[in-house]
C-alpha cells in the first residue's frame, strides 16, 4: 500500500532555515556558531560582572571557555539534547540514540520515473518514515531513508565511529529493550542498509519497474530518537524544565518528531507559548 500526495509542496529547508535566521538577526538577535556548550552555572554577584549577574544570572560557557549571560534559556539541540539538559542539572531522560537513514537516488535519466511524492502506510509500531519517493528542487528524487543505529551522533558515514556516543548508546538499558522487542526489523534494517539489493526490493513494491541498475547511493541524515527506560521511542512532543538556580531559567525542547520542518512555524508558536507560561513573560 502506498500514500499518492499530489499537491505535496516541496522547499529548499536550508533557504528556509537561512531565512528565518535573518529574520531573528534582524530583529535584534545573534547567531553565535562553532560554540560547543559545556557548562552553566550562576553569575556570582561579588564578580566583575555584578551587574549582569543580577540581570541575567545564568552563564552558558563553551569549549573554549566563552561565556554569554543569560536570563532565561531555551534549548533545541535535536542530538544533543540529554546531554545539555543535564549539563543544566535538569533529567538526562528521555535518552537520545542517534538512528542514520540513508538515502538512494535515482539515476537523472530515470528521474521521469516519479512525478510527485509517494510515501508508505506509516508503521504504527515505528516513528521513522519509511521507504518513500521524494523529488527535490533541483530535479533529483530521493528514495529512502532506512533507519539503522548510528555508532556516532553526527554519523553521517557507514563508517562514522566515536567510542563516547557508541558507549552512551550501548550501556543504556533502554536501547536493549527495543532492540530485544524488535531483532527482526532490526536485522532487516541493517541488512538493507548493506545490499542495494535488498534496498531496490522495498522500493519495487510501489514502483515494479525500478531496478538496481537506475539507482546511486546518495547522502545520509540522522535523526536524534528519543528513547525511554523502558524502551519505548518516543514520538511526541518533550517539553522539559528543572528545579532550582539554573533549572527554573530552562526550557529543554526534548524531542520534536517528523513532521518539525514542515510545522516549523506552529511548532514555534508552541514553543513561544510555553515559554510565557513557564517564566510567567
Amino acid at each position: 500500500m502506498a500514500l499518492d500526495s499530489p499537491h505535496t509542496g516541496i522547499v529548499n529547508y536550508k533557504q528556509v532555515a537561512q531565512s528565518y535566521a535573518e529574520d531573528f538577526q534582524e530583529a535584534g538577535g545573534t547567531i553565535f556558531t562553532d560554540f560547543e556548550v559545556t557548562n552553566m552555572e550562576m553569575a556570582k554577584e561579588s564578580s566583575s560582572e555584578s551587574e549582569d549577574g543580577l540581570k541575567y544570572p545564568v552563564i552558558v560557557r563553551n569549549s573554549k571557555g566563552e561565556e554569554i549571560y543569560c536570563q532565561h534559556i531555551v534549548t533545541c539541540a535535536g542530538l544533543y539534547s540529554d546531554r545539555l539538559s543535564e549539563i543544566s542539572g535538569c533529567s538526562p531522560e528521555p535518552r537520545i540514540v542517534p538512528f542514520r537513514g540513508d538515502y538512494l537516488v535515482l539515476k537523472p535519466e530515470k528521474c521521469y520515473m516519479v512525478k510527485g511524492n509517494i510515501y508508505p502506510v506509516p508503521n504504527p509500531r515505528f516513528p521513522f518514515l519509511g521507504f518513500h519517493f521524494t523529488p527535490r528542487m533541483d530535479g533529483s528524487v530521493w528514495l529512502g531513508p532506512n533507519a539503522v543505529l548510528a555508532f556516532k551522533r553526527e554519523g553521517y558515514r557507514l563508517f562514522d565511529f566515536s567510542t563516547g556516543d557508541f558507549l552512551d548508546a550501548v550501556t543504556y538499558s533502554g536501547l536493549w529493550k527495543l532492540v530485544l522487542r524488535n531483532l527482526s526489523y532490526g536485522l532487516g534494517e541493517m541488512y538493507r542498509a548493506c545490499f542495494l539489493s535488498a534496498q531496490v526490493k522495498q522500493l519495487q513494491k510501489f514502483i515494479p519497474e525500478v531496478t538496481i541498475n537506475d539507482v546511486l547511493r546518495g547522502p545520509s541524515g540522522v535523526r536524534a530518537q528519543a528513547l525511554d527506560t523502558d524502551g519505548n521511542l518516543v514520538d511526541d512532543f518533550v517539553f522539559d524544565g528543572g528545579s532550582g538556580d539554573i533549572g527554573s531559567r530552562v526550557l529543554h525542547v526534548r524531542n520534536a518528531p517528523s513532521p518539525a520542518a514542515t510545522s516549523s512555524l506552529a511548532i514555534a508558536k508552541m514553543i513561544a507559548d510555553e515559554v510565557k507560561r513557564r517564566f510567567e513573560l
